[in-house]
């Protein structure tokens, strides 16, 4: 000792003061740690009682007259790491969803009603992505297309689930600054499967395409007992072309995007082809109900859209971005809110029947767009109904109007009105039927206006009802009956979707 000088006793200093410092930043992140647990927990953020034999026990173990500076130095740790623990109890997390092209999103509703956090839309460009991710403000992030195998590069450690899948859509921050990739669309298949009763322990199961959502249905349908998988692409050794040697599948999966919306109506396969399918599945949720689910409907097949699965996944991702478990409830409650949501109301009717009116009172009580077939009609012909008819007949006026249908019944969340006479044809019913509930507004014969109706003014109207009757029948899903008030009518049928 006698041979230090000051620079060996501040060279000391030095090494212990850089010690203390790394221990401090160690205990401010615990600090952080325990404020987030304290939060997710609802603990207070200060516990007196342990503070106090906690500054006892260090005061006892520095007797003498250094206890004091022992008991006023951890005072000020302590308050010091309380004030982390406040400050990350007051930051809101900052998750969202990661992707090229995002458009309209249901996701942030989604998040919004499993957590408190904020939750953006990220649409990064391929060149962004990865200055984004290492250094860009957030704390969770979902992941959708093109993104999925290039965020993977950047995780410091993946779940065993991605690794199989190889693909991530969930992302997580950690407090140290590392990123955890997981794929949680896989627990949300999984959650789709069990929710719809599709089972398909040793069942023969075709997946149609090839892309990270074929290779995560593949993984879980095995991990199910799946008695076997083949995949079915349009290059691959299984394909569109000699999809006939698989006639014996029992569940079918759809992962491409063939149905999806603006694409309605197109299916990828004709069910007609397997004899035992006893379940299909489409993870596609806009529309509700694809060209293959209808199909499936149709022929009494247990089928499942892609929704469930939608807000399943969220559940999972919302679990790890908050650090907390949700209830498994919290999934069909948010479908059902999103459902109606997105679901149409379609008014069908006899002419004259009020369903013009009541569309618009149903748009002010629901904040919705209200579309008028028969108006969109004459718009696009450029001439009125009447004169539609006296030039083209009543067989082009129906092939204008399912035209006109076409388009409506993609839409979602709106209320349409449609006219008299289109349940006389069955394209009409699944172009409807796709996004929508469809109300049947019945009224007495002799309360129809008539005029500017050429079928009301041509036809016998209870000749006409007779022959509708049945069909409309066959179109609704809800029968709103004879009643003279318009309000007591849209009162009906807001009791109805509720």
């Amino acid at each position: 000792m006698k041979d230090m000088n000051l620079s060996d006793y501040r060279e000391r200093l030095d090494r212990i003061d850089t010690e203390l410092l790394r221990l401090f930043s160690e205990r401010m992140e615990i600090a952080s740690e325990i404020g987030l647990y304290k939060k997710q927990n609802a603990l207070p953020l200060l516990d007196r009682a342990r503070e106090e034999e906690k500054l006892r026990t260090l005061c006892g173990a520095c007797p003498g007259e250094d206890a004091p500076a022992v008991r006023a130095l951890f005072e000020k740790i302590m308050e010091l790491s309380r004030a982390r623990q406040r400050l990350v109890q007051d930051r809101q997390l900052r998750c969202g969803l990661l992707g090229e092209k995002l458009g309209h999103s249901y996701s942030p509703q989604i998040h919004a009603l499993l957590a408190d956090y904020r939750y953006e839309l990220f649409e990064k460009n391929p060149d962004e992505v990865e200055n984004f991710i290492l250094h860009g403000d957030w704390d969770g992030l979902n992941v959708t297309i093109p993104y999925k195998k290039t965020v993977m590069g950047f995780c410091g450690e993946l779940s065993e689930r991605a690794r199989e899948i190889g693909s991530v859509n969930t992302l997580v921050r950690r407090a140290d600054g590392s990123i955890f990739g997981d794929n949680t669309d896989a627990a949300g298949f999984v959650m789709l499967l069990r929710h719809s009763g599709i089972d398909p322990r040793g069942r023969k199961c075709l997946v149609l395409g090839s892309g990270g959502a074929s290779v995560m249905a593949c993984c879980m349908l095995r991990s199910l007992g799946a008695g076997s998988v083949t995949v079915i692409s349009r290059h691959g050794e299984d394909n569109y072309e000699n999809i006939g040697r698989h006639t014996d599948a029992e569940i079918i999966v759809n992962t491409t995007p063939v149905g999806m919306y603006p694409r309605n109506g197109e299916a990828a396969v004709e069910l007609s082809l397997f004899p035992r399918c006893c379940g299909v599945v489409d993870v596609v949720y806009n529309p509700a109900r694809t060209a293959l689910l209808l199909q499936a409907e149709k022929r009494g097949i247990p089928h499942a859209g892609g929704l469930y699965m939608l807000v399943g996944q969220a559940k999972c991702s919302a679990e790890q971005f908050a650090g907390r478990a949700i209830p498994n409830g919290e999934i069909g409650r948010i479908a059902g809110i999103l459902e109606k949501q997105m679901r149409n109301i379609i008014l069908v009717g006899m002419p004259g029947s009020g369903k013009t009116k009541i569309a618009k009172r149903l748009g002010e009580a629901l904040c919705r767009e209200v579309y008028e077939a028969d108006e969109l009609i004459a718009r696009e012909a450029g001439c009125s109904i009447p004169e539609i008819f006296a030039s083209e007949g009543e067989e082009g006026f129906r092939s204008r109007e399912t035209a006109v249908l076409r388009e409506l019944g993609k839409l979602s969340g709106a209320v349409i009105s449609t006219g008299g006479g289109c349940v006389t044809r069955e394209e009409n019913y699944d172009l409807l039927h796709q996004n929508g509930l469809i109300v049947w507004r019945k009224r007495d014969i002799s309360q129809l206006a008539k005029k500017g109706r050429p079928i009301s003014l041509s036809r016998d109207l209870n000749e006409l009802y007779a022959e509708r009757k049945p069909l409309y029948e066959r179109f609704a899903d809800v029968v709103i009956e004879e009643t003279d008030s318009i309000d007591e009518a849209v009162g009906l049928i807001l009791e109805a979707i509720t």
